[in-house]
């Protein structure tokens, strides 16, 4: 099974069952597709199980991992969703055709206001609200509060009065002076309606059915009670989407077993555009490592600052304040303290999954080698180091080591070798030479010595390393080999002085396990072998340039990297290194003439 497949297993096990949005990723880390999930276990799941349309089936084979956002709810996930296929372009989504933006409810800024739907925000022309998941849902507050409060409803004053005037639906400017206080009054209550913060309406129309009601007018007392669900319906706040254009970023953190998440939602004229999770193993003090974090994250990574930068409560404010240079406030109450919980259950979560992730690993990695020890009959090889040599015909011949420790690649074990005594294309003595010297260096300086050794190799290569370990340097460490088939995929483990071979059931966690071992040093070594290939053959053209000694070859090679970029570089560049102008134009001569 390759990486990929078990990355993402490891995450369908651990998803969340709340509602939110998906990202599904290319081989190259580039999004394909986002999508919306009333629960996002069961949807994202759903990919990788049972049949599918055409479409579907050619996404599922791109992808190679996912990430995930939680919201409060489904109509928040489609917010969301929304944002994020306007801001990525996934190839997959259906984009909208007409490119139209989220709908909002503006009041018009004008002597007369204006109650519109429009999806073009313009700065200092008004007060916008949402945005709404669709045009119906904001046509239809808007209806509502038309109802409700008196706005002018014509596009352009007329001379006389209209049929709103005499509904009750408008104060008639375009005949009757209207005061400004009263149009501020206005603007007040529907700005705090469609901010889900005041009932003020609801309690009018109340005492308006009660009054009707009273007044045996039981046809109007019906219209208010319909009026008030339809009221107590919109009031319904979505926290996802702030109703103001502040630019504002929202943190969150949680903390459990030495580790903290901490999580920032960037929102952009009042959407959720894009947010940043960081683990940070956690070495101090939580209130401490969050100072020093959201410090570091405006100064060091340059981010831009917002207008406000919202944070949990319990935190020092004065000691946010201290180190962000913009305004800071600790939410208490409304969406804006529910946005920054939104964010800290979403580190809570993503946490949650490390931790579960982190038990599942162990499965492939530790019970990994613990099998292994058993199927070899050895103790469990917690460090296990393996060898491969790169040569193409006995050029620049090179081995590689590389370490795994509790079934992990250990990179900063890794080491390279250039081979020294052997002449041409001799696998086995090359082989002898690495590792020696390898063992040699760990025996001088007291290094830990492996539990296994693995070479990419079959029973000769198992049987020089074990005559230089043992004969030369009184080593008893198990040796075994790893043979692949003609498609050149891990086929067969072989141990024992007859290089028997050793049963593993091929879906085992233990095969994969040296199936990675395997891949891992060939490229490790083939890497380090065009490296090589590439320097020798660099520096054995600038050997032949008179005034060419070893510090200046190794400037050239140093900064352009390659001889074409060395022709192509016009002469003030040479210069500019110090080699004087002479010597340059021998240089690019030979160069050019070779």
């Amino acid at each position: 099974m390759e990486d990929f497949q078990l990355k993402i297993r490891q995450k369908l096990a651990v998803l969340p069952m709340e509602p939110g949005c998906y990202l599904m990723k290319d081989r190259q880390g580039e999004i394909i597709y986002v999508g919306k999930a009333k629960n996002l276990r069961n949807r994202v799941r759903s990919y990788f199980s049972g049949a599918h349309d055409e479409k579907t089936t050619r996404l599922v084979a791109e992808i190679r991992d996912f990430e995930f956002i939680i919201t409060s709810t489904e109509i928040e996930s489609l917010l969301l969703e929304l944002t994020l296929i306007k801001k990525h372009y996934p190839r997959y989504n259906i984009l909208l055709k007409d490119d139209k933006s989220y709908p909002f409810i503006k009041i018009t800024k004008e002597k007369h206001p204006r109650l519109l739907v429009t999806r073009q925000v313009k700065k200092n022309s008004g007060k916008y609200f949402g945005p709404y998941p669709n045009a119906y849902s904001a046509q239809e507050t808007k209806k509502l509060l038309d109802r409700i409060i008196p706005f002018r409803k014509c596009n352009h004053m007329p001379d006389k009065l209209c049929l709103y005037y005499h509904i009750g639906q408008c104060l008639g400017p375009c005949v009757y002076p209207v005061e400004e206080q009263e149009y501020q009054a206005m603007v007040q209550t529907v700005t705090q309606f469609l901010n889900g913060e005041d009932s003020t309406i609801i309690e009018d129309l109340r005492r308006k059915m009660e009054e009707a009601s009273s007044a045996l007018n039981f046809e109007q007392a019906k219209e208010y009670r319909d009026l008030i669900s339809h009221v107590e319906a919109i009031m319904f706040k979505q926290k996802m989407m702030t109703a103001d254009m502040t630019v504002r970023d929202i943190f969150g953190y949680s903390v459990d077993k030495g580790w903290m998440c901490v999580q920032v939602f960037f929102i952009r004229q009042g959407n959720l555009i894009e947010r940043n999770v960081t683990m940070i193993p956690l070495l101090q003090d939580p209130e401490d490592a969050f100072y020093n974090f959201i410090g570091q994250f405006y100064q060091l990574n340059q981010n831009i600052l917002p207008k406000e930068v919202h944070i949990p409560v319990g935190l020092d404010i004065e000691i946010v304040r201290s180190v962000v240079e913009t305004k800071v406030v600790q939410p208490v109450r409304g969406a804006k303290r529910e946005m920054v919980e939104l964010a800290e259950k979403n580190a809570r979560i993503a946490l949650s999954n490390k931790f579960d992730m982190i038990e599942r690993d162990e499965s492939r990695t530790i019970n990994a080698i613990e099998e292994l020890g058993r199927a070899m009959n050895i103790q469990t090889p917690i460090r296990i180091e393996a060898f491969d040599n790169s040569n193409i015909q006995g050029v620049d011949p090179v081995s590689a080591m590389i370490t795994f420790i509790d079934g992990r690649p250990s990179k900063k074990d890794y080491r390279k070798y250039k081979i020294r005594t052997v002449q041409g294309p001799d696998d086995y003595k090359s082989m002898a030479e690495v590792v020696r010297r390898r063992y040699m260096r760990v025996l001088r300086e007291g290094l830990p010595l492996p539990d296994l050794i693995i070479v990419d190799g079959g029973k000769g290569h198992m049987n020089i390393i074990t005559s230089v370990l043992e004969d030369e340097l009184g080593l008893d460490i198990p040796v075994a080999g790893l043979k692949k088939n003609a498609k050149h995929q891990t086929a067969e483990l072989l141990y024992g002085d007859n290089a028997d071979i050793i049963p593993l059931d091929k879906k085992s966690q233990a095969f994969y396990l040296l199936q990675r071992i395997q891949d891992e040093v060939h490229r490790f070594a083939i890497t380090f072998h065009r490296q090589t290939r590439q320097k020798t053959g660099l520096q054995s053209q600038l050997d032949t340039i008179p005034g060419v000694g070893p510090k200046r070859k190794t400037q050239l090679i140093k900064h352009f990297g390659s001889i074409k970029r060395i022709k192509e570089a016009p002469l003030e560049e040479l210069t500019a290194l110090g080699i004087p102008k002479a010597t340059a134009e021998i240089i690019q001569t030979t160069l050019n003439s070779s």
